[in-house]
């Protein structure tokens, strides 16, 4: 937990959002307010707004007509996404590890947690893209933090992230997960994201809404299976649909997986 002090400042705008998080919403107002502060985010936020992801008819020139077009909930996770990449990409980290993946990984998750919460009205759904991005965050702290262990838990694991967490308790007596939650809290964020990651490669029994952490765990599966992961070779070689049916998006699957697509690959080009 030590490492979280060598990870570079947040800038005022993720400081700021990071803070309405806590609230559960962000205003329209507030949202425009903190982006128009930063040179720099708002001219990507414009660029993204702008790029094909969006398909927007005629050129948005202000950060306010951009918050009109895609709406409060969109700009905060493209916001978040476009703050929480920069931040991670200031960040010296060891032989091995892959800051790229790392940033491809953690973006495709929140993409798919964000689909998969709006498609089932799962609880807490507006907290799912922050839930994805931020879900493996534990895993840059060992490599900072613990080089050698690090090592020692990829040698181990090798390209099946199946394995990853195992090697993780045998070797250090906790899990990635755990760390990440752990991060979390000491951010303050809201206690359903903290418990989401936390508990995101083992979701407890359903209730009568699909719990956070589920579709994480879904998420995170899914985009493995995709061969979107932290390693190179990640891809377990089943049917990436196979965790959207358990939780009965059979029917849907294929369309959520082509949105995500379309999405994903968009995204690439500008993160």
């Amino acid at each position: 937990m030590k490492s979280l002090g060598r990870l570079p400042p947040f800038s005022p705008v993720l400081h700021r959002l990071m803070g309405e998080l806590v609230l559960d919403a962000v205003s329209f107002e507030k949202l425009a307010d903190l982006i128009e502060r930063d040179t720099v985010l708002a001219s990507n936020v414009l660029r993204v707004v702008n790029s094909s992801l969006y398909g927007m008819r005629a050129k948005v020139n202000s950060v306010r007509h951009g918050v009109s077009m895609l709406g409060v909930a969109n700009l905060r996770n493209i916001v978040l996404n476009l703050s929480v990449s920069q931040l991670w990409n200031r960040i010296r980290t060891p032989a091995g590890w892959s800051m790229q993946r790392f940033n491809r990984h953690s973006t495709a998750v929140a993409m798919l947690a964000d689909l998969v919460a709006l498609e089932t009205n799962a609880y807490y759904a507006e907290g799912a893209f922050t839930a994805g991005l931020l879900h493996d965050m534990g895993k840059l702290l060992i490599a900072m933090a613990l080089p050698e262990e690090f090592a020692e838990i990829n040698r181990l694991a090798g390209a099946d992230w199946r394995e990853e967490a195992a090697h993780e308790e045998a070797i250090l007596g906790l899990s990635h997960a755990d760390l990440s939650a752990a991060a979390l809290t000491h951010w303050n964020l809201p206690a359903p994201i903290v418990d989401a990651v936390r508990c995101h490669h083992a979701p407890p029994a359903e209730g009568r809404r699909l719990a956070l952490s589920s579709v994480l765990y879904v998420a995170d599966r899914t985009a493995n299976q995709l061969g979107v992961g932290c390693r190179d070779a990640v891809t377990a070689g089943g049917d990436p649909a196979e965790f959207l049916n358990q939780i009965g998006l059979a029917g849907k699957a294929e369309t959520l997986l082509g949105e995500f697509a379309r999405s994903f690959q968009a995204s690439r080009r500008l993160f």
